[in-house]
């Protein structure tokens, strides 16, 4: 570990003392005036994240990612309402979760507390640095944030601001860091930082949630995989599951909870999958296409063989894996051993169908007749999310405020001991 990992380590855990002992109130005047950082740097961050697109664009950035990266107007007011969001919601420190009094007198209370040092590991996404930090100073927590090199001059603004504020606010700068090496080495460094950082939660593809938790020594929250599926049932609306492939696909394609396999029965793939095409092929989208599904779109450039690895892809752009399947067992077998657990879906008008899908497919949304792109803590009501969690513990699906907490056992006595 670097004298300067090790730097930021030591201030986390000092500003998390201070943070986790403040008032609601403090917090909610630290994240108000975030929320005015934000509105009055607006200029200065445009004009850093204008530079992190130029320089990635130059490297050859694809433009999926670069949609990620870019910030603009309305995402920087998304990203200020995020954080007033925050602030309207209760303060999730010193709940009573439970307790009572014991046959001996003994009082005991289970109350919420912060988890401690939270670090997050992220990619392009400019708008996590706000999310994250906004989140962590309600529920108490001081965060380290270490983002990819594409955005580190929009991350370095954007965390700037905050800083500032959370200062004027009357709370420790350093209950929000950013790390200036975007190395590898520095990402390894906080997998290793144990008795410093209490949760490492890493945002973006794959390949980097991978190394996060087979490297870790860190205790680690997965996130944000997302080979997501919607399978057409035999009675499914044609019209229907058109509407909801294509936004599920290609309202966003960059981001976890876009489909990335379309499955359809083949009772109805002949009437469906060219609809589906004709509806996909404005953007444009690949198609990716098992023989069956090639077959019926024969001679259409855009449909062409899928390769066995492209049932495991998570494309995170306009490319998209279509399979036709026998039945329903078919199906649920394909997702069970190619979905990443976050969202899959069903369009189907047979309710016995939708219930089965509901009880079997495990994932942390399970969909009937809606698109997976609603998988988000503000669409669900929760507010802003730190991530979507594909793992069973502690937490599953949007990582709100009360998963940034943990717990502890208040006991209160009048000189009882145990026998």
């Amino acid at each position: 570990m670097t004298d300067e990992m090790l730097h930021l380590g030591e201030n986390a855990r000092e500003a998390a003392r201070g943070l986790g002992q403040s008032s609601g109130a403090a917090r909610n005047a630290a994240l108000a005036a975030m929320a005015e950082a934000l509105q009055q740097g607006e200029t200065e961050i445009l004009r850093a994240n204008e530079a992190d697109l130029a320089a990635a664009a130059e490297d050859g950035m694809s433009l999926s990612l670069q949609d990620r990266l870019r910030l603009t107007p309305a995402r920087i007011l998304g990203m200020i309402q995020g954080i007033r969001d925050i602030r309207s919601e209760a303060d999730p420190l010193g709940l009573v979760l439970g307790g009572g009094v014991r046959p001996n007198g003994l009082r005991v209370e289970r109350v919420s507390t912060p988890l401690g040092v939270v670090a997050v590991i992220y990619e392009a996404r400019p708008n996590v640095t706000a999310d994250a930090a906004a989140l962590c100073v309600k529920s108490g927590n001081a965060v380290i944030l270490r983002g990819g090199k594409e955005a580190i001059r929009s991350n370095t603004a954007i965390a700037g601001a905050l800083r500032n504020a959370v200062v004027s606010a009357g709370l420790p700068a350093d209950c929000i860091q950013l790390v200036a090496d975007t190395s590898r080495e520095s990402a390894r460094a906080l997998m290793g930082m144990h008795g410093y950082i209490d949760v490492l939660i890493p945002r973006g593809g794959a390949g980097l949630i991978r190394a996060v938790v087979e490297q870790s020594t860190v205790p680690v929250i997965e996130t944000g995989a997302g080979n997501c599926h919607v399978y057409m049932d035999a009675a499914a609306d044609v019209a229907m599951a058109c509407d909801i492939i294509e936004n599920a696909k290609t309202s966003r394609p960059s981001v976890c909870n876009a489909i990335e396999t379309v499955l359809i029965h083949q009772a109805v793939a002949r009437e469906a999958l060219p609809r589906i095409a004709d509806r996909l092929e404005a953007y444009p989208v690949e198609l990716r296409c098992d023989p069956a599904a090639l077959a019926i779109l024969a001679g259409r450039s855009y449909a062409v063989p899928a390769a066995e690895e492209d049932w495991g892809t998570e494309y995170g752009e306009l490319i998209l894996a279509v399979r036709i399947v026998r039945d329903m067992n078919e199906a649920l077998e394909h997702i069970r051993r190619w979905s990443t657990g976050h969202s899959e879906c069903i369009v189907t008008g047979d309710y016995a169908a939708a219930q089965r899908f509901l009880r079997e497919v495990d994932a942390a949304a399970v969909y009937v007749n809606a698109s997976t792109r609603f998988t988000d803590g503000g669409e669900f009501g929760y507010g802003a999310e730190i991530g979507i969690s594909t793992q069973k513990l502690h937490a599953r699906g949007p990582l709100g405020l009360r998963h940034l907490t943990s717990e502890k056992y208040l006991v209160t006595g009048e000189g009882q001991v145990r026998t």
